[in-house]
């Protein structure tokens, strides 16, 4: 009883310092999982044995060529294109880079398409004389609502497909339709809150019909392998369980046939772009989660929340929507979903693997689609408001979120309804 304790004491206070990020979350991460194993909570064997090599290679796979691929321009020249497509009118830009945000989200790492995005985005609200506050905002909200349609959109869909064995085309069939409505509801919400708020001169949206798109795009060749490795890819996630091949299999195979063929040869710099203190984050994050499991904890939970619900898969997978909303809206939630995981698959144990479905696809909805309840929601709205704050555009931890809790609060209802119609 008091390893268990103990082992509960440490797992709060290194989630009290991740959330909070008083000290680098990667670094405390790293300490707790060291601190487990010097106490033999969990010992060193399993401790690597709890690592989720499927989810680690997976993100070092699709940061790889994530890299790559954004040196081509791409990301830009759409940007770009889609505001001439619309003839600059500040609304319509407004609509279409969330949504190609979204789409961009589904299928690479959020946090990265914002990073790409965003930049372009100050520039196009600049010159049409309005505040880009509006267009970051909804941006970073958008890759949080894209992020939920697949696989690899967000992190713990990631961890959570892997652990509950739902492949890529899965997460497509069964969240894409939620999302796609998402999407279109959020576009009436983007209409309603800004359609007399965002109106500029014609002499304003002549500049951005004076953009020129293609000198966007820096290296042609580079850009025709990327999206031919990129469509590879893509492909083999949507048959990869048919193929049997783990979708970290099939992101390393395009992760490695790019650097080959890209003609780079300064690998060192390519692989400067992984972002290693994420990696590492992981994989102390999943030798806590393994040592609570080890203890007994995680069973203890799961066995209390099906005792509070008489078993009831229905009003479980409600109660998990939510809360994962809630807490995923105040804590990151990377460490809360690891935290969930094990008791899932404990009370997968109790009620079988079909029955508990809808609690898996609860988790994945309520953690991704709350990160946006705050500002500290999620990294790419951290990542948002900072690219926002260096252009001289400070976004307040209020401004941002009096508008995106709302947001996460109708998507989340939308949400529920989703899933009762689709499962119960």
């Amino acid at each position: 009883m008091a390893l268990i304790f103990t082992a509960l004491i440490i797992f709060a206070v290194i989630y009290i310092f991740i959330s909070t990020e008083w000290l680098n979350k990667t670094v405390v991460a790293l300490f707790g999982a060291s601190v487990y194993m010097i106490l033999r909570i969990i010992d060193s064997e399993a401790a690597y044995a709890v690592i989720d090599w499927n989810v680690i290679f997976l993100l070092i796979s699709m940061m790889i060529i994530v890299s790559i691929t954004k040196d081509t321009g791409i990301f830009q020249y759409v940007a770009v294109k889609a505001a001439k497509m619309v003839k600059g009118e500040p609304l319509k830009i407004l609509i279409l880079l969330s949504l190609i945000t979204a789409v961009f989200s589904s299928f690479l790492d959020n946090v990265t398409t914002v990073l790409i995005i965003a930049p372009v985005t100050i520039l196009i609200a600049v010159e049409l004389g309005i505040s880009p506050v509006p267009f970051i905002i909804n941006i970073a909200i958008a890759s949080n609502i894209g992020g939920t349609a697949t696989l690899i959109g967000d992190p713990p869909n990631i961890m959570i497909g892997s652990k509950a064995g739902f492949d890529f085309l899965k997460f497509i069939i069964v969240l894409g339709p939620l999302v796609l409505v998402l999407l279109v509801l959020f576009s009436c919400i983007l209409w309603f809150f800004y359609r007399k708020k965002l109106r500029v001169s014609t002499e304003r949206k002549a500049r951005i019909l004076e953009f020129d798109e293609s000198r966007a795009i820096e290296d042609r060749k580079l850009l025709i392998k990327c999206i031919s490795v990129l469509v590879l890819v893509i492909v083999g996630f949507l048959f990869h369980g048919l193929l049997h091949l783990e979708a970290s299999v099939i992101s390393l195979f395009g992760a490695s046939l790019l650097m080959i063929i890209s003609g780079r040869k300064d690998v060192d710099a390519i692989l400067k772009d992984i972002e290693w203190g994420t990696i590492m984050f992981f994989m102390g994050l999943f030798i806590l989660v393994g040592g609570l499991v080890e203890t007994g904890v995680i069973k203890m939970a799961s066995e209390k929340l099906l005792a509070f619900t008489t078993g009831n898969v229905e009003e479980t997978s409600f109660i998990m929507i939510w809360a994962s909303g809630i807490f995923s809206s105040v804590v990151d939630n990377i460490p809360y979903v690891a935290t969930m995981i094990p008791m899932v698959s404990d009370m997968e144990a109790a009620v079988g693997s079909a029955a508990i479905a809808p609690v898996w696809w609860a988790l994945a909805i309520g953690s991704c689609l709350g990160g946006n309840g705050t500002l500290v929601g999620a990294s790419a709205n951290v990542v948002a408001a900072g690219i926002a704050g260096k252009s001289g555009y400070k976004i307040s931890f209020w401004e941002f979120t009096k508008y995106s809790f709302l947001i996460m609060i109708f998507t989340l209802i939308v949400s529920s309804v989703y899933i009762k119609l689709l499962f119960f």
